[in-house]
């Protein structure tokens, strides 16, 4: 099972500054006000666990809170042995009768329930995830997560007992039933992996795309349509989103900026799954210039 040793927690600091402020301030109040349903999304499903176990280490340490603490909680969670620390996926804490392999079961519901019963001195965090055959972390989707499963612990969720936080991991915030996304907060957690992502495609039309007038909305639409005829159009979205992914990297304090990327890459997005339903070409670039230039 994946660990988070003092390189991983500083790495995952550095990459997420923003995040880390944004959970430490909540943690250090008197009733560590952060929200009981945590939602994170993106490509890099391996830094939004890591994220998570950062998370719960700064939740359960009870020594000096720095990223270097040597409590027994904080080395616990380290290598991912804290018994109040548990990784949720069809292939993890499942009941010993519990003979579903592709799933996240209903059996591993009713036993989440009843061991929340029992009251604990640590600060509880499930991180519900998905797994490969190889063991590396995936993203929760309706298959592997099950509407029938979620709602069994609907009520779990939306009203836990204390100290108990919840994550869902996963690739796009569609992937979860809409009953979950209202009870958690949602995080976009950008890939900072090295990929070296290409937009070679769009980067003429992308450069500018933020100082893009309004009446200049048509102008924008026929570019990009003219570049989705001519290439493939869900590779040409997909590069429109590594473009403003690179953005999102090097604007990451700048709030404003930051608002304004991820609802462009959330209607990129949209635009592939209109896409994948074969709606016509013209009319999915058309709702999507007119979602990223008019819609500010």
């Amino acid at each position: 099972m994946p660990s988070l040793n003092n390189l991983g927690i500083e790495n995952i600091r550095e990459k997420y500054p923003f995040l880390i402020k944004y959970f430490t301030k909540g943690i250090e109040k008197p009733n560590k006000n952060i929200a009981h349903c945590i939602l994170f999304y993106g490509t890099d499903i391996q830094a939004q666990y890591d994220l998570a176990l950062e998370i719960a280490r700064m939740l359960n340490c009870t020594g000096d809170h720095t990223p270097e603490c040597k409590c027994l909680n904080c080395n616990w969670i380290r290598e991912n042995q804290h018994p109040a620390v548990l990784t949720i996926s069809k292939v993890d804490n499942k009941p010993s009768n519990d003979e579903s392999k592709t799933v996240i079961s209903i059996d591993q519901a009713r036993m989440i329930k009843n061991d929340l019963l029992v009251t604990s001195e640590y600060h509880r965090v499930l991180i519900f995830c998905d797994k490969d055959k190889e063991g590396n972390v995936c993203g929760l989707n309706p298959n592997n997560f099950q509407e029938p499963t979620a709602n069994a612990l609907l009520k779990t969720f939306e009203e836990p007992p204390s100290n108990t936080t919840f994550f869902f991991l996963t690739k796009d915030k569609s992937d979860m039933i809409s009953t979950i996304i209202s009870r958690a907060q949602c995080f976009f957690v950008p890939s900072m992996q090295e990929d070296n992502r290409d937009y070679s495609l769009v980067k003429d039309l992308m450069e500018n795309y933020l100082e893009t007038e309004r009446n200049a909305v048509l102008d924008f639409n026929d570019k990009l349509l003219t570049i989705s005829k001519d290439n493939d159009p869900m590779e040409v979205l997909v590069q429109m989103q590594n473009f403003m992914t690179e953005l999102l990297k090097t604007n990451v304090q700048n709030k404003l900026l930051k608002l304004k990327l991820l609802k462009d890459i959330n209607a990129v997005e949209k635009a592939k799954k209109e896409l994948q339903l074969n709606m016509n070409i013209q009319t999915v670039i058309e709702n999507l210039c007119f979602d990223l230039i008019l819609n500010d």
